[in-house]
Order: C-alpha cells, then sequence, then structure tokens
C-alpha cells in the first residue's frame, strides 16, 4: 500500500512572533508545491493562532500537547479546544513529556483517546532511553508505549493515527539512529500493528522517525522501506527543514 509521506516540525518552546513569522513565511514560498508530502509543524501554544494566520493552507498546524478534557487545569489546553482553534492535529507521548514533564502511560493514553474523539490526528510518539538501547530493550519500550494507549484504538480512528520513533538518545544530541537502526525501529512497530491491531492497519498506518534529523541525514533514513517521513525537531525552525520535505518526493526503491 501506498502510504503519503509525512514531515512534521516540532518547534518546541523556541520562537518570537517576528522569528516564527519571518520562517514560516519562508516555509510558504519554499515548501508548498510538494503537494505529495503532507506537512505539518507544531510552534508553542502561545503562537498557534499567529502561526495558523501566517501559514499557507497547504502546511498544517498541530499543538505540541493537550489534556483530556476542558476544567480548572491552569496553563493546559484540552483537546476539545485543540480542536475549537481549527488545529488538525496534535503531538502526544513526546519523550519530553514523558521524561521531563512525567507523564504516565494511563495519562498518554487518556489524551489520545480525547484527541481521537474530537477527530484530531494524533502524532503518536515512542521510543527508548540510551539505556534502554544498551540493554536491548528497544523493541520492549516501544512495543509497551504503544500497548499501554493504541490497543483499544477503534478500527475507523486508525485512519487518525501517524507514529513516530523517537529515539530518546538521538532527540537534540546530536546523535542520529543509524539508517539501520531506524528501519529496524520502524519495522518492528510495523510488525506490532499486525500482530496486535490488524494487517490493514500495519500497511497504511504512517511510521516517521525521529532524532537529529536533518538536511545532510535525511536522505538515507527516507531510503529506507518502513519510513514514512519525519518528526523534525532542531531542524524545523530553519530554512534546512524545506529541504527534508523535498527528499520526501523521491520515491523509494521497490
Amino acid at each position: 500500500m501506498s502510504r503519503t509521506p509525512f514531515v512534521g516540525g516540532n518547534f518546541k518552546c523556541t520562537g518570537t512572533a517576528s522569528s516564527l513569522t519571518s520562517l514560516v513565511k519562508g516555509f510558504n514560498d519554499s515548501i508548498t508545491g510538494y503537494p505529495e508530502v503532507e506537512v505539518v509543524i507544531a510552534p508553542g501554544t502561545g503562537y498557534l493562532g499567529l502561526v495558523k494566520a501566517v501559514a499557507h493552507r497547504n502546511i498544517g498546524i498541530s499543538a505540541q500537547n493537550c489534556v483530556p478534557k476542558s476544567g480548572a487545569y491552569t496553563g493546559e489546553m484540552s483537546a476539545e479546544q485543540v480542536k475549537d482553534m481549527g488545529l488538525p492535529y496534535v503531538i502526544l507521548g513526546h519523550s519530553e513529556r514523558r521524561h521531563v514533564f512525567r507523564e504516565t502511560d494511563a495519562e498518554i493514553a487518556a489524551k489520545v483517546k480525547a484527541a481521537l474523539a474530537q477527530k484530531l490526528c494524533v502524532i503518536f510518539c515512542v521510543g527508548e532511553k540510551l539505556d534502554e538501547r544498551e540493554a536491548n530493550k528497544t523493541q520492549e519500550v516501544c512495543f509497551h508505549q504503544m500497548k499501554a494507549a493504541l490497543t483499544t484504538i477503534a478500527p475507523a480512528d486508525w485512519k487518525n493515527i501517524v507514529i513516530a520513533y523517537e529515539p530518546v538518545w538521538a532527540i537534540g544530541t546530536g546523535k542520529v539512529a543509524s539508517p539501520e537502526q531506524a528501519q529496524e525501529a520502524t519495522a518492528l512497530i510495523r510488525s506490532w500493528l499486525s500482530d496486535n491491531i490488524n494487517a490493514s492497519v500495519a500497511s497504511s498506518t504512517r511510521i516517521l522517525y525521529g532524532g537529529s534529523v536533518n538536511a545532510k541525514n535525511c536522505a538515507d533514513l527516507w531510503a529506507r522501506r518502513d519510513i514514512d517521513g519525519f518528526l523534525v525537531g532542531g531542524a524545523s525552525t530553519k530554512p534546512e527543514f524545506s529541504e527534508i520535505v523535498k527528499a520526501c518526493v523521491k520515491p523509494k526503491a521497490k
């Protein structure tokens, strides 16, 4: 099955009104001519409205996080509010949410459920820390994270799931999983989907790689069979993001 390439840019907690306006206007010129790639950017919460207003209609806008419901949750944004802002996407389960803000599997699962109920597309992140990689626990960690949040998803909702494999040891460190390591992990994720959901979901679900992706290494990573695109951190706040998008236009070898 042919899967539409997906490239997401996670700006994290960076940028100002001026710098983000300039950056996104540059993207409007450099990456909107590639309709065969689904491009999504995720600015900080305070800049979502600004970026949405500036971005070309072919660039999707994502929230970086949400909580399951509206209410007395100071400093948060609910899935309902993400939907109400006209944002089609939300990133959930990112390693920084898991390991810096100590979100539990149960909390992330509740967020996924709420986001899907609002018909949002969930960019769901999984990945292992360095000690887990060195202990050969990549499969165990990724499978556990997926089992905790994805096994109760209704069949109709799988079209709104994109999985991002992001080895924690490669995020913002300059270290990158080799193309072979990235392919091995994404293939394992696809096998889990086949074994625990069904073959159709495994074939259709897009699996991304994230972890110090840049213009220099993206082509080698993209060439791997089970990598359907990228979730990009630091490089998404630079003009080279357009080169990563363009790399995903190239057909994969049969």
